[in-house]
């Protein structure tokens, strides 16, 4: 074990406390209340480690939170989130627990170990010229966020995304993530008694079928593109020919042009029943993170993990999306995957290794302090 292991390995028992602290605040992202006390609760964190108070910026009501630190042009972005998919009351079923060196409560893995990891790794670079951005609605897509992703990503030669790592137990870093888009379709049909005069309207409801069918059709399994209708409403009454439908649809791809190839046929959709229409709403939510934009910041992860003697990295390619997305979409070479060891992201079998933390912040603050080294 060297020594920059051994010093997180020391500072165990206050990473424990901090993550402690943050799950114990429930930050759902779709509570812009909770959002804030939970921004409260990592500005002082955040202050306690880094010796400084960061700026809020607050984008339609979600409270996002930014370190500019050091003198001079900053070099890297880190960036986290403090959002959470879970409700409040999670900790009632799921309370924060830590036995037999598994960590457990809601958002620990998903990504509040990864943000306390960033804090204690940057505490340790007193001069690093470092952004580090903790943004408050990732779990939504980031639709406040994006801009200021983007803008502060602009530049830096890194962008090291704590997202926690893949493939459980084995922390595996993702070096490649599938672009998203997402689409509402919604259908206009007309209404008429179902079983007094059905010729006299125009079925939303089948319509979304023949729609549903077409738009499961556009993926292509060879090229790993997915396109899937999720989520439907339609009708207002058992015997209402429905008036109506809506529902939603989920695409990923591997890259920009699958991405806009799906883009393009959602938009050229056409209606089937004489008389209906349909109105498209949407497109690419965020862009592809493609294995050229993560592959020399991964050999330079690769040998500072050799540098200090931890077990070899390994990498993976995942079809979720990450603000890792957008930061790679506008050139910034970035790293993913770089948070905790564990799994059961968004489930109930949410969990952190707590072996695997001390090991993997001594990565994160060798890999800064390697970036800001580099001429």
């Amino acid at each position: 074990m060297t020594e920059l292991v051994e010093q997180f390995a020391a500072r165990l028992p206050q990473l424990l406390a901090d993550l402690e602290t943050l799950v114990k605040c429930e930050s759902p992202s779709s509570d812009v209340a909770a959002v804030a006390h939970s921004a409260d609760v990592v500005a002082q964190l955040g202050a306690e480690r880094l010796g400084s108070k960061p700026e809020y910026v607050v984008v339609d009501g979600c409270t996002h939170l930014r370190w500019r630190l050091g003198d001079g042009p900053r070099r890297a972005l880190v960036l986290a989130h403090h959002d959470t998919v879970w409700p409040l009351g999670s900790l009632i079923t799921h309370p924060f627990t830590n036995k037999d060196g598994v960590l457990r409560g809601p958002g620990c893995f998903d990504m509040k170990a990864g943000l306390v990891m960033a804090l204690h790794a940057i505490s340790t670079l007193p001069s690093a010229t470092v952004t580090l951005l903790v943004t408050g609605d990732e779990e939504l897509g980031s639709p406040s966020s994006r801009e200021l992703i983007e803008t502060e990503a602009a530049g830096c030669s890194a962008a090291l995304v704590l997202e926690a790592s893949a493939d459980a137990g084995a922390g595996a870093l993702k070096l490649e993530r599938k672009g998203v888009s997402v689409y509402e379709v919604r259908i206009t049909g007309r209404a008429s008694h179902a079983g007094l005069e059905p010729e006299l309207g125009i079925n939303a409801s089948v319509e979304a079928a023949h729609q549903v069918l077409a738009i499961s059709n556009l993926g292509d399994p060879g090229l790993g593109t997915t396109v899937t209708p999720t989520a439907l409403t339609s009708g207002t009454t058992r015997n209402t020919v429905p008036a109506a439908a809506a529902f939603f649809v989920d695409a990923r791809a591997w890259t920009v042009e699958e991405q806009l190839r799906v883009d393009e046929a959602m938009h050229a959709l056409r209606p089937v029943l004489p008389g209906s229409s349909l109105e498209i709403i949407g497109g690419p939510n965020r862009p592809p993170l493609e294995r050229k934009m993560s592959e020399e910041l991964y050999a330079r992860a690769s040998r500072v993990a050799a540098d200090l003697c931890l077990p070899e990295l390994r990498s993976v390619a995942v079809g979720g999306g990450s603000d890792g997305n957008f930061t790679a979409g506008i050139g910034t070479p970035t790293l993913d995957g770089l948070g905790a060891v564990g799994g059961g992201a968004h489930a109930d079998n949410e969990h952190v290794l707590v072996a695997e933390l001390a090991p993997r912040t001594a990565l994160l603050a060798a890999l800064i302090a390697d970036l800001l080294d580099t001429p």
